[in-house]
């Protein structure tokens, strides 16, 4: 009768995740595209997502915007691994002095709520790949 009963407890954890998750893959709930992230909800996406990579950035910036389709397309080819977000510095003061965002693009690293790393300035897509799954 206990193998019976581990039988059922186990399968009712599994119910259990397929019920939280919406019956999906939990990778497949995760943005393939980078978020839109402020100095209101920035502490509580990087509580919710495992490894968040936040990209600081201005609309004037020439850099920044040649690492705007990286970010996009790393988003689409590491959902499920890693959750970009995008934080303009010049509407979200509190963040850049928080984390001494001196110059840009700035890509802060979060994993598990911690930073991890800080990639300063703008580097081609395999680079910024490369450093990112090392983490």
């Amino acid at each position: 009768m206990d193998e019976l009963e581990e039988i059922k407890k186990r399968k009712l954890e599994q119910l259990k995740k397929q019920y939280i998750n919406g019956g999906k893959n939990m990778a497949e709930n995760l943005p393939d595209t980078p978020l839109e992230i402020t100095d209101a909800d920035i502490d509580e996406n990087i509580g919710k997502y495992q490894t968040v990579v936040v990209d600081c950035w201005a609309p004037w910036c020439g850099p920044c915007k040649m690492v705007h389709p990286i970010i996009e397309e790393l988003a689409k080819e590491m959902q499920g691994k890693i959750v970009f977000g995008k934080l303009n510095v010049d509407e979200n003061p509190v963040t850049s002095t928080k984390h001494q965002i001196m110059s840009i693009p700035t890509l802060l690293v979060f994993k598990n709520e911690n930073l991890v790393d800080r990639i300063v300035g703008a580097l081609p897509k395999e680079a910024l790949k490369e450093r990112i799954e090392k983490l």
